[in-house]
């Protein structure tokens, strides 16, 4: 379940947390190179810490911002970024707070309000006045309540994979299995990804920075909310959800009918035997696909 989660690491000695703090780094590296494009790390100031950015495609392009889902960061896009690069300027950063290289070192983000004035902060920042936006779980909460609150003509286009309480809640299942993972995060939540997977084979890379995740300092848990119906009849940007058919954090259908009853502009869509955690990398030429075409397409 992509929540934001906070890592217990107290129990660590330095010696012990400064070796996992260089492994988590190694691999983040490992996945940013597979990228396979040039890559600028951007780092912005903020009041709540300085944000990391990983930039790539033509500068000139028009941008297109990626957010991660919860318990993650920016590398977990690296069967992506090369793809929309090519007709996009893509910035991906790392959520602050989230096991990345953006931690929550100024005022605490404690509110779905900070999270939300930090993204409009990093965007001002970068001098974006107008972006599509592309969000996977979590993101795809803070990517479509960001829009729900920006200024009208900020976001060209939305898209949303297997997007987590913005039509349905949890599914019961899911919250019970995530739930020792969420108690104790330093033992990591291997369990929780191979029921909610079915046992389906992880990139080694991404499945170790994963695991090191849990080992990383990470800020207070902020659970999405979904939106009044009311607000998403009024959106006016084109919305593309697309859904992991095998997803058990949510019943896929009901969040399909809901999208399809709500969003004014949307074009539902499902990803074939696809999970909800692997739906960035599982089927990355389909997904890159159809996210190309939506963001390229005229209207």
């Amino acid at each position: 379940m992509h929540a934001r989660s906070q890592a217990q690491s107290s129990s660590q000695s330095p010696a012990a947390a400064g070796e996992a703090l260089g492994a988590f780094d190694a691999v983040y590296d490992t996945l940013i190179a597979r990228w396979g494009v040039p890559v600028e790390a951007i780092d912005v100031p903020s009041r709540f810490g300085t944000t990391r950015l990983n930039a790539c495609g033509p500068r000139d392009a028009p941008p297109l911002v990626l957010l991660h889902g919860g318990r993650s960061n920016s590398a977990s896009w690296y069967a992506n970024a090369a793809a929309l690069s090519r007709s996009r300027r893509v910035y991906a950063p790392d959520t602050i707070g989230d096991p990345g290289r953006s931690p929550n070192t100024g005022q605490p983000v404690r509110t779905r309000q900070d999270l939300l004035d930090w993204l409009t902060h990093l965007l001002n920042a970068l001098e974006i006045q107008r972006a599509d936006v592309c969000g996977h779980s979590f993101g795809a909460w803070l990517a479509l309540a960001h829009t729900l609150r920006a200024p009208r003509g900020s976001i060209g286009r939305l898209a949303l994979l297997d997007p987590t309480q913005c039509f349905a809640g949890f599914a019961p299942a899911c919250l019970w299995h995530a739930l020792p993972g969420m108690l104790r995060p330093a033992r990591g939540d291997d369990a929780y990804l191979r029921w909610e997977t079915r046992g389906a084979e992880f990139d080694p890379d991404w499945l170790a920075l994963h695991r090191l995740s849990a080992t990383v300092p990470t800020g207070k848990i902020i659970a999405g909310r979904r939106p009044k119906q009311s607000a998403l009849q009024a959106l006016d940007v084109p919305v593309l959800v697309l859904l992991a058919e095998r997803s058990r954090v949510h019943n896929v259908d009901t969040v399909a009918k809901r999208a399809s009853r709500t969003l004014p502009n949307v074009t539902v869509d499902t990803l074939p035997a696809v999970s909800h955690h692997m739906i960035p990398f599982a089927q990355p030429e389909t997904l890159n696909r159809k996210l190309t075409e939506f963001f390229t397409s005229a209207g």
